[in-house]
């Protein structure tokens, strides 16, 4: 690996070793109502990098912990893209990454390695890992092994988001696609919730961008079209294509659900980034859309893991809020919070319906690279606000929310991956889940919270076989879908 890189060192440095291993230790006590498996991935190179690595360019690695009535075990595994197989074949690493041009000629005609390191999606019986510049991988939900890109019968068009949006109460999924190179930029599908993709309408936009995530709301889908812009003329001057434009205002797309995108309303709003949204929904005629938003942002100080110290509040994220009117158009913006965060989210069964709570990470910098140093709950009826620390040298990736069992006896899929289950019990009634690296002990744990009391300690901790890196995003599967022990795969 490149030595003095800090995403390629101490707890960002990749692990080397797929395991299965059974029977971990428990500390506490695992609620008996909580049976499933905790998932999450993110970036772990398989080879030494090429060039200049960035965090994003990591081959995806899941690791899963499942919890059973018998015990609990865990297992990682490699998402075995094309590119990773063609550098394991050749022992080293051949792509480059995101901060360079697009490889000419592409190596086994491949521009840009899919590396599928972002987010995991449950739907229709299907496990997909998530990169969203390319097609989803498929995954066995029990043993992790990859089956292959998943392109919904040949009729996928776009590349597609590492996070698309399940709704609640219709099981439908929805997602975005965006690209760089030539129009349209942006494209918008939607699949039944029996996995059939139903259509796909192409978005104009002005100039391509970089588009992370959107929302939905019971009747619309929402864009935000951010001055993260790719300049294509870069690449030929061997410059980082991507620019952010600080006078460019931000635009948000409202878009009834099943229409063509020339029926898109875009909104002004004031200049600024997000790679985040906590959730939105419609409110008497009104949109309210609340995100993780930065007023400034730079690819490259997030590859280097520091930033200007002078810019370095502007780069932060906070929750905000935008309320959109969607008939006079006119569009109310205000800070919800004051205090660093990330990976904001909501209870899955409220996706795109109005929610009270909400919850995120919270942010610390450690020699200028950003961790995650707890958690964070939001009362947003009430402007509450509850928080939960992992302790000091114990940093942490996203945690997922597990609604408690309700009437329909099942907690429901979760994370980035959706639930149909009615839900008898209050929004919070459930647990957050996480792993947390003590840097001490150079130990890795997944912790259970209590959503309903998050300063508590933790309900249970277990306590792993290995080192987990830190890493990008959790989900979380009920039973059936991960019944069964881990066998090796």
């Amino acid at each position: 690996m490149i030595p003095g890189h800090p995403f390629l060192e101490g707890n960002f440095a990749p692990v080397d070793k797929e395991l299965d291993a059974t029977g971990l230790q428990v500390i506490g006590e695992i609620p008996s109502d909580l049976r499933g498996t905790f998932l999450r991935t993110g970036p772990n190179p398989r080879f030494s990098p090429l060039g200049f690595y960035h965090w994003f360019d990591g081959d995806g690695m899941v690791h899963a912990v499942r919890i059973g009535d018998d015990g609990v075990a865990y297992r990682n595994r490699w998402v075995r893209t094309r590119g990773f197989l063609h550098e394991e074949q050749a022992g080293h690493a051949i792509w480059t990454g995101i901060l360079h041009p697009p490889m000419n000629p592409p190596p086994h005609d491949i521009a840009r390695k899919n590396v599928a390191n972002t987010a995991l999606l449950s739907h229709a019986g299907k496990l997909l890992a998530l990169w969203e510049g390319g097609d989803p991988y498929s995954l066995d939900a029990q043993t992790l092994a990859t089956h292959g890109p998943y392109t919904f019968g040949d009729r996928l068009s776009s590349r597609f988001t590492a996070h698309p949006k399940v709704d609640p109460v219709t099981g439908e999924l929805f997602f975005f696609g965006y690209q760089l190179l030539e129009p349209p930029y942006l494209k918008y599908s939607v699949v039944s919730a029996t996995g059939e993709l139903q259509f796909t309408t192409p978005i104009e936009l002005p100039e391509p961008v970089m588009m992370h995530d959107f929302a939905i709301t019971e009747h619309h889908a929402v864009f935000l079209d951010a001055p993260l812009c790719f300049r294509k003329e870069r690449l030929s001057q061997g410059l980082p294509p991507y620019v952010f434009d600080e006078e460019r205002p931000i635009r948000i797309g409202v878009l009834p659900r099943y229409s063509s995108g020339d029926r898109i309303r875009w909104f002004d709003a004031l200049p600024g980034f997000f790679f985040h949204i906590l959730n939105a929904y419609e409110d008497q005629g009104q949109l309210v859309l609340d995100l993780a938003r930065v007023r400034r942002f730079s690819l490259i100080d997030l590859a280097l893991g520091a930033s200007d110290p002078s810019a370095a509040d502007a780069s932060r994220a906070r929750l905000y809020r935008y309320r959109i009117d969607l008939e006079s158009g006119d569009v109310r913006e205000s800070a919800l919070d004051s205090e660093w965060i990330e990976f904001p989210q909501v209870s899955p069964r409220r996706v795109g319906r109005r929610n009270r709570y909400g919850y995120a990470c919270s942010v610390t910098s450690t020699g200028g690279t950003p961790v995650f140093s707890g958690v964070v709950k939001y009362d947003l009826e009430r402007h509450g606000r509850q928080s939960h620390t992992f302790g000091e040298g114990r940093f942490g990736s996203e945690f997922v929310l597990v609604p408690r069992a309700g009437s329909n006896g099942s907690a429901g899929s979760t994370g980035s991956t959706g639930s149909t289950g009615s839900d008898a019990r209050a929004e919070d009634d459930g647990y957050l889940l996480g792993i947390v690296h003590d840097e001490r002990s150079a130990q890795s744990e997944l912790h259970i919270l209590d959503a309903t009391h998050l300063p508590a300690p933790p309900l249970a901790r277990v306590v792993l076989p290995q080192r987990v890196p830190y890493g990008f995003h959790a989900a979380w599967l009920d039973p059936p879908a991960a019944a069964t022990s881990p066998t090796p795969g």
